[in-house]
């Protein structure tokens, strides 16, 4: 078996140079990409030139225009960041399908036996190297037998731990410790920084080699363990600042005084506990592509297409248990253009018999040219679908139920043709006893039906309007007459009232009348209406007319 190999990339200008690539004119100065901490604007990432120019990443906003008055600071975006990311995962692919993000800024590849396809990891390294030069991306890398060292290596090769946070000077170590310092040839007596460029001039090692973690760590900090920054001042003011400095110390001592965490970085750091690579999903994509011998334009022929291609979609879709929700063909016309149609369903749906109608209703929007060589279909959004067994004869009627939902849902699916599916509402019960509150208003394609209404103790309205006012006393009691909407009417036949309570614990603007008292009213020319009378609170009282009955 052979010996697994990591490697780390980290790119410490993602969210920048993201930015760049979006925006070349940005390329010209200093640029800073800004998060805010607390309340506060720092600097989460910086390009080059605004490192040259003396600002600091996590530095205050205020501070670095101070510094550096032609700084250029953009918002960070960390969806967007994210994005790019996985794309950068994409493009990892190339060097082994083992590619997990670590995110904000860095992924991790399981390289064991791919190396040698690139001529070696040395040939691995420098192609890594090449193609990031190509987008424009920096990168720095680290290979070595776990993800813990390659992760080291790349962050940390190099840097110095002898300088470690505020707080850390050597007179606020112990005695013992201070006079060990003094014999130590120090980097600022004239010696080199571990693991940064010796007399000879050469770079850190990049490439571990095989059981040479142990070596390769130990100059480094002991922040290059993945451990938390309070961790690394509790090590730093004992004087443990590499991580060579506790690697022979007992590790119960270890576990007692800085938690487990510490001791088991440590060993998967040094290999003794395994860390796998755990790769992202792929994530599920339906395409297909149809070429065509010799251009076609007629709107039969562009359906007979359609049809070979829903035909073979439907079974993909059936064995990944996923349905269609959102539908797209685009036709490729000889002239080197392209034109596209896109539908949505109300449900998931895998059948071409509900999918072909909606499709064949855009079919006129095609303009064909001089003709149509290639068909490609695909469904850019789709859900899961579960089978269901239905057993007794209450299933069976539920079943049948779901059948008359599907024609329902394939009507809205052709209505949203023309007039796109957010412009079909349904109504969703609501917990609240207010009348206008009782229900809201969702969009039909995407929200499931609701059995959850809860019939109401008296007879509802059905249409609901803003209160309007009535011509009336101030009275309680129903009148035998009254005017509203500049007509005269006269009541036939009254029932009520029903007393509706505001929520107390809302202010609601429309409530303010205090409670109502509701009556069903009949006039004289047939219409039925829902009056009530306000009894004042914060507003006058009143009568009002709040809707009518079917």
């Amino acid at each position: 078996m052979p010996q697994k190999r990591f490697l780390s990339l980290w790119f410490p200008r993602l969210a920048a140079e993201r930015l760049l690539r979006l925006d070349r004119g940005l390329a010209s100065g200093p640029l800073a990409v800004v998060a805010d901490q607390r309340g506060a604007q720092v600097l989460a990432c910086l390009n080059a030139e605004a490192e040259a120019a003396g600002v600091t990443q996590g530095q205050p906003l205020r501070d670095a225009h101070a510094i550096c008055p032609d700084l250029v600071s953009r918002p960070a975006n960390p969806h967007a960041e994210a994005t790019f990311l996985a794309t950068l995962r994409r493009w990892a692919g190339k060097f082994t399908p083992w590619v997990a993000e670590e995110l904000p800024d860095a992924l991790v590849l399981d390289i064991t036996g791919c190396a040698h396809l690139f001529g070696g990891e040395e040939g691995l390294v420098a192609t890594v190297e090449a193609d990031c030069a190509g987008l424009g991306l920096s990168v720095r890398l680290g290979l070595a037998d776990t993800v813990g060292a390659a992760w080291a290596v790349a962050r940390f090769a190099g840097a110095n731990p002898d300088t470690g946070p505020a707080g850390d000077a050597i007179d606020q170590e112990a005695r013992a410790t201070r006079s060990r310092a003094a014999k130590r040839r120090h980097w600022t007596r004239g010696g080199q920084p571990p693991g940064s460029a010796g007399p000879t001039g050469r770079a850190p090692a990049r490439i571990i080699p095989v059981g040479g973690a142990r070596a390769a760590l130990s100059p480094l900090p002991v922040a290059a363990l993945r451990i938390e920054a309070e961790t690394v001042a509790a090590l730093a003011r004992l004087g443990l600042r590499r991580v060579g400095d506790i690697l022979g110390t007992p590790r119960a001592g270890l576990a007692r005084r800085f938690g487990t965490h510490l001791v088991r970085r440590l060993d998967q750091a040094m290999g003794m506990e395994p860390e796998p690579v755990s790769p992202a999903r792929p994530a599920l994509r339906f395409a297909l592509r149809l070429r065509l011998p010799e251009p076609i334009g007629l709107e039969d022929d562009l359906l007979a297409g359609i049809d070979r291609l829903l035909a073979e979609l439907a079974p993909r879709l059936d064995r990944a248990g996923r349905g269609a929700r959102q539908v797209r063909v685009e036709f490729s016309r000889t002239d080197r253009t392209m034109q596209a149609i896109e539908v949505g369903l109300a449900r998931p749906a895998t059948s071409p018999e509900r999918i072909r109608p909606l499709l064949a209703m855009k079919l006129g929007d095609v303009d064909a040219g001089f003709g149509i060589d290639q068909l490609r279909l695909s469904v850019p959004v789709h859900e899961p679908v579960h089978a269901e067994q239905h057993r007794g004869h209450l299933a069976a009627g539920e079943a049948a139920a779901q059948t008359d939902g599907r024609a329902l849902d394939d009507l809205m699916g052709r209505i949203g043709a023309r007039l796109g599916l957010e412009a079909l509402t349904r109504l969703h019960p609501a917990e609240s006893h207010i009348p206008e509150k009782s229900a809201t208003v969702v969009a039909a394609a995407f929200t499931p039906p609701s059995t959850d209404w809860r019939p109401a103790a008296t007879e509802r309205p059905l249409r609901l309007w803003p209160p309007e006012p009535v011509m009336l006393p101030a009275v309680p009691g129903l009148p035998s007459r009254f005017r509203w909407r500049g007509r005269d009417h006269e009541v036939v036949a009254g029932e009520g009232p029903e007393r509706i309570a505001p929520e107390w614990w809302f202010d609601d603007p429309a409530w303010r009348s205090g409670s109502r008292d509701y009556w069903r009213v009949t006039t004289h020319r047939g219409d039925r209406l829902w009056l009530y009378f306000a009894h004042g609170a914060a507003l006058s009282a009143g009568w009002f007319c709040h809707g009518a009955f079917a």
